[in-house]
């Protein structure tokens, strides 16, 4: 006689779905992310559009996603371990919100620049734009996995992106004043820095709630040198 598993209980259920809906979450800030850079790089004002769409979805998700935490949360008292989880996600969940937000605001600068003339090519904006990319592709993988070095390397990349903004805006504010037609399309990619730099702090977040995760101890305000 063939032996069938146990019935899943409604908490692994609930469980399953909010671990499967943050996986979706985490794939779709890093690809808003993507659209975002790819709109400023091509000097795409449609893509604009895009990101809006895209961004409507990740706060459907990020609403849903804090409905299911706390509903475990309040009604199935979960183990230490789970608890810990469903407390990562709904940080994590906020702080991806937040990212789409910034992306949002990347695109909209680049629509408000296509009518005017572009800026030079500015390297330190693309390679800031790549830098912030690859943190935020690898604070989610961290978190998803519970892998506590790849966050650790994430955390000490912060100050870089900080260098790389500084470095940013005095070539940005060399062309404007240099060339008044680069006024106004300088002040909508110093926009696009600063909001280049949020989204690498909220990948640190992801990083630490990822570390927080694994290890279940905070070091958010630790120092980056933070060891086990």
């Amino acid at each position: 006689m063939t032996e069938h598993p146990p019935p899943r209980q409604p908490f692994e259920l609930e469980f399953d779905q909010l671990h499967n809906l943050f996986l979706e979450i985490a794939g779709r800030a890093e690809e808003l992310v993507r659209l975002a850079m790819e709109g400023l790089e091509q000097r795409d004002p449609d893509r604009a559009a895009l990101v809006r769409r895209a961004d409507d979805r990740i706060n459907d998700l990020d609403n849903e996603i804090n409905e299911r935490a706390m509903g475990l949360l309040a009604l199935q008292n979960p183990r230490a371990g789970d608890l810990r989880f469903v407390l990562a996600v709904l940080r994590a969940s906020r702080d991806i919100e937040r990212i789409g937000d910034h992306a949002v605001n990347i695109a909209n600068a680049t629509r408000r620049t296509a009518g005017h003339p572009p800026l030079p090519d500015i390297l330190e904006t693309r390679e800031m734009g790549t830098q912030v990319r690859s943190m935020l592709g690898r604070a989610l993988g961290a978190l998803i996995n519970r892998d506590t070095e790849a966050a650790r390397a994430v955390i000490a990349e912060d100050d870089l992106v900080d260098d790389m903004r500084r470095s940013a805006f005095g070539v940005i504010l060399s062309f404007m004043s240099e060339q008044p037609r680069y006024i106004q399309p300088g002040v909508n990619m110093i926009l696009v820095v600063q909001n280049l730099e949020r989204i690498g702090d909220l990948a640190t977040n992801l990083a630490e709630d990822a570390v927080f995760l694994a290890e279940g101890r905070s070091i958010k305000h630790a120092g980056k040198s933070a060891t086990p």
